[in-house]
């Protein structure tokens, strides 16, 4: 079967080339916390920059005597404090009001933007990052990703300074609340995603939390559906966000499987947008076995719409195939989240997501979430009465070979050109039985490489050629 190759759809053609007055990558803007752009300082502008563009975005007449507001969640990292208070200045500084609501998953504050019907919302986050970066991410009034043309809005009036005469004084200025009832907002919501009629009672379910955002939220949501929990790594304390544990170190979820007899185990990263299970055998289910097990699942009941999933560029061919073979198919996006659903919405698609677990079911939410994509699964074993190792074989996979590199710039790939000769041969000795995939990463210093053939040895080989020819062009020391 013939594998599409396309440098431009691919990833190939990214240049990488740092833009000047650039701020936001693939996910909002990101790094080392207290180095720019993630600093006090900086993150001020962000939040005048933000006030004065949703405040346009979502124009409405407000009642004599109330202001525009925006939602301020975080993950569990120590420099959450620096930027919340930061960012809490810049936006009432433009005279808008700002929910602050704490630790809560991103996917949680997206929620009680689109509850508390506020103007948009804003999540400080790293993700799956070790604690000493972070992030700031937005939503739109509904809960939605911004797309590129509103982030540039945001930048360029960081840059030019177009709103630096934009002073509200006296009562004008805003206030920050903070709403206390968040959490328990967010758990009833998660738990609505789950059929009123069924229970978790008797399910042992293991589950590791990474010290993060949903370190009381994704066990309380359980626990209140009937689940047996075990429960790790849910004691932040501002350093150990993601350190050894959650979806970025699965062997801490099949250790924490095996040791207690769990029939799955529940794997979240920093701010619990995505997830990773463990079946029964403490063998990880990933992104694209979830999304393989839950897209038939809705092709099978008539309520996958367009009998569409939405993927990206790195999930494997044999998603392609058990779609098809199911009567379904499946439309490829680049690398991101925020483009999966961006297609979504554009098709009115309802189910999406990455091999890396951020999965959308838009017919509960408006971005990925960890804890309704997993209950979404365990509804499943539940009405089948399968166990997760049987029902993930709905999925035969290619082989893959995917490497990560840290590198310490980002020229334009067809600027090695020995790393691309190797690529041109890659793919000339996959043709019509694999893929290549290269990129840079666009929240962190790395390049990415993923190939995908039939024969391990072959697809193996290739990939360390182009690795070594790669760190010996831009490899990190």
């Amino acid at each position: 079967m013939r594998f599409p190759f396309t440098k431009e759809a691919e990833g190939v053609s990214i240049t990488g080339v740092a833009q000047p007055n650039k701020l936001f990558g693939t996910d909002g803007v990101r790094g080392v916390a207290n180095v720019e752009p993630v600093t006090a300082e900086t993150a001020l502008k962000l939040g005048r920059a933000a006030a004065h563009v949703f405040t346009q975005l979502n124009p409405r007449t407000l009642p004599a005597g109330t202001r525009p507001k925006i939602v301020l969640g975080k993950d569990t990292r120590l420099s959450g404090y620096m930027l919340e208070n930061a960012l809490v200045a810049g936006i009432t500084s433009l005279g808008v009001d700002v929910l602050v609501i704490g630790p809560l998953p991103t996917p949680g504050v997206a929620y009680i933007t689109r509850s508390l019907r506020a103007d948009a919302g804003i999540v400080l986050s790293a993700s799956h990052n070790s604690y000493e970066d972070n992030g700031i991410k937005f939503f739109r009034h509904d809960g939605y990703k911004l797309d590129d043309k509103i982030e540039d809005q945001i930048e360029q009036l960081v840059f030019s300074g177009e709103i630096d005469s934009v002073r509200p004084t006296a009562g004008k200025i805003g206030r920050a609340t903070r709403i206390d009832d968040a959490l328990g907002r967010y758990v009833e919501f998660a738990k609505a995603s789950f059929p009123r009629g069924m229970s978790l009672e008797k399910m042992r379910i293991a589950v590791d939390v990474a010290n993060g955002a949903g370190y009381k939220s994704t066990p309380c949501i359980l626990r209140e559906l009937g689940a047996d929990l075990t429960v790790a790594h849910d004691q932040p304390n501002g350093r150990n966000i993601n350190k050894k544990c959650g979806s970025t170190h699965p062997a801490e979820i099949q250790r924490i499987v095996r040791e207690s007899g769990a029939e799955v185990g529940i794997s979240n990263d920093g701010d619990a947008d995505r997830v990773l299970l463990c079946d029964e055998n403490g063998e990880i289910v990933d992104g694209d076995e979830i999304l393989a097990i839950a897209s038939l699942d809705l092709l099978q009941a008539g309520r996958l719409r367009e009998n569409t999933l939405v993927a990206t560029v790195m999930s494997n061919f044999g998603l392609d195939e058990a779609l098809s073979l199911a009567g379904g198919k499946v439309f490829r996006t680049k690398v991101g989240d925020r483009y999966v659903i961006e297609e979504m919405v554009r098709r009115d698609l309802n189910l999406g997501g990455e091999q890396s677990g951020h999965m959308i079911f838009r017919d509960f939410s408006t971005t990925g979430d960890g804890i309704v994509s997993a209950l979404q699964i365990l509804r499943i074993m539940k009405a089948t009465g399968k166990p997760l190792n049987e029902l993930k074989r709905c999925l035969t996979k290619y082989p893959q070979a995917q490497r990560n590199l840290r590198v310490k710039e980002k020229p334009p790939l067809e600027q090695m050109p020995d790393v691309m000769k190797l690529v041109s041969e890659a793919e000339r000795a996959l043709t019509g039985r694999g893929r290549i995939l290269l990129r840079y990463s666009g929240t962190e210093p790395k390049i990415r490489l993923l190939i995908e053939g039939r024969e391990v040895a072959q697809i193996d080989q290739q990939a360390n050629q182009i690795a070594d020819a790669i760190q010996t062009a831009i490899g990190a020391k």
